[in-house]
């Protein structure tokens, strides 16, 4: 009798958690650059060789354009894109250059969110969430959804800034709110590229541009507006981060020269540091005791720096006479498009066809080192401890190892153009191409 109480005590137990936890599957992905936004993978799950041969689960083709990142929930992959009648898809940085003028869209554009299995890579729906002709251009290489949803189990909310809209999505593809942000226009017609960021049942959402720029943050069950800051900045295209550091939890924004520690519950500015060069490209990466950021331009490299939770107020960077919340930095280091990544006690940022790696507490570069053979680097840098990943466009993925020497370890390929940010999950990488989204698992 005991044991049968037993049984029945266990077994209820586990139909109460099932029924608790039913509406809200497992979030294992839920936005750009991981859980923590910095692209640290934590535990390393995924295989670190694969090639189209090997290592490859599954491949599935993603109609129209879009660079935004996969995020997953459960057993389900979600992706964004933008599809016209000629299904249109991104050039290589090269390709990019050789067409530098951007052209507006001359047709509507689907905007869709598609649902993927992650078992097998099979389609189980797509979303319409608006038919609509974008008003501004964007350069060849960029795309109509470049910006990566974000999802909290219940709902995928996605942001299309090219329309102007944020919707929130449930897990069976019906919209539930759609809230109009406004669109604008974008620094030499590239286009937009910041993605949405979430916390505690807030959407926040940064929209530096060359009209109107604000960051704002909207109820996740409504899409109502929490508070909206309008912003000094001109076009960005960093993605806004929440650091959770000792002293409080902030929301930062990287614009062009500043940077801007807003409370992400009142919208007030904690924090605002100055003269930080130009517009920002790569998001900063972090630790539990910094944050670490910096940007370049087609003109050259600007700062790499390294913002600790001291800061407060407004204050101007001097790299020769570093304020309190700044803990070190340097000049012309800053890193390129792809975001930099932290591994164990390192930095890694990568520039201009170089990986440079810095000691997280003191700064010190440690190595600078031309990364063999590699194509332009658009995607963010993921890494453990033990590993960290660099994938250029080409669809060739530098696996360095963590440490003071440089030492790549293996260089993989997939035949595609790839500038979307990876998605790790459940044991395998999500990779998205121009053309198709590829599963890697051991």
């Amino acid at each position: 009798m005991i044991y049968i109480m037993r049984f029945f005590t266990l077994t209820l137990t586990f139909l109460i958690a099932g029924s608790l936890f039913a509406d809200k599957p497992l979030v294992v992905w839920p936005q750009f650059r991981g859980p923590n936004g910095n692209g640290n993978i934590g535990q390393l799950e995924h295989p670190v060789k694969w090639s189209m041969q090997h290592n490859l689960a599954w491949s599935q083709p993603i109609p129209g354009g879009g660079w935004s990142s996969p995020v997953v929930v459960g057993g389900r992959v979600f992706v964004t894109t933008a599809v016209d009648s000629n299904n249109t898809k991104p050039l290589n940085h090269a390709g990019g250059v050789r067409n530098m003028r951007g052209k507006k869209a001359s047709e509507p554009f689907n905007f869709k969110l598609i649902c993927i299995v992650l078992k097998d890579g099979s389609v189980e729906w797509e979303t319409n969430i608006a038919l609509e002709r974008p008003k501004f251009p964007i350069h060849p290489s960029n795309t109509y959804a470049t910006e990566s949803p974000v999802t909290n189990g219940k709902h995928v909310f996605c942001y299309f800034a090219a329309i102007g809209k944020v919707v929130a999505v449930d897990m069976n593809g019906k919209v539930v709110w759609t809230t109009d942000v406004g669109a604008f226009p974008g620094g030499n017609g590239f286009g937009t590229g910041s993605s949405l960021a979430y916390n505690n049942g807030r959407l926040f959402l940064q929209c530096d541009n060359d009209k109107d720029s604000f960051v704002l943050s909207l109820d996740e069950d409504t899409g109502n507006e929490f508070w909206k800051r309008k912003r000094s900045s001109s076009t960005s295209w960093s993605s806004p981060l929440i650091w959770k550091n000792s002293k409080r939890t902030d929301l930062v924004v990287c614009g062009s020269g500043t940077v801007t520690g807003y409370d992400p519950i009142t919208g007030k500015t904690n924090w605002r540091l100055t003269n930080v060069s130009t517009a920002f490209t790569a998001s900063p990466a972090s630790n539990a005791s910094h944050i670490f950021l910096g940007n370049s331009s087609p003109r050259g490299q600007g700062p790499l720096i390294a913002i600790n939770s001291q800061i407060q107020g407004e204050s101007r960077l001097d790299i020769s006479n570093l304020t309190k919340g700044v803990s070190w930095g340097h000049l012309q280091r800053g890193p390129g498009m792809a975001s930099p990544v932290v591994s164990g006690g390192y930095l890694y940022v990568c520039s201009r066809g170089f990986l440079s790696c810095y000691s997280t507490q003191s700064g010190e570069r440690i190595y600078k080192s031309r990364l063999p053979s590699s194509k332009s680097i658009a995607a963010s840098s993921w890494a453990n401890d033990k590993y960290v990943f660099l994938m250029d466009e080409s669809g060739k993925t530098f696996v360095i190892e963590s440490g003071a020497k440089f030492k790549v370890i293996h260089e993989n390929q997939l035949d595609d153009l790839f500038w979307a940010t990876p998605a790790v999950a459940q044991g395998v990488l999500l990779l998205r191409g121009a053309n198709k989204l590829y599963c890697i698992k051991g």
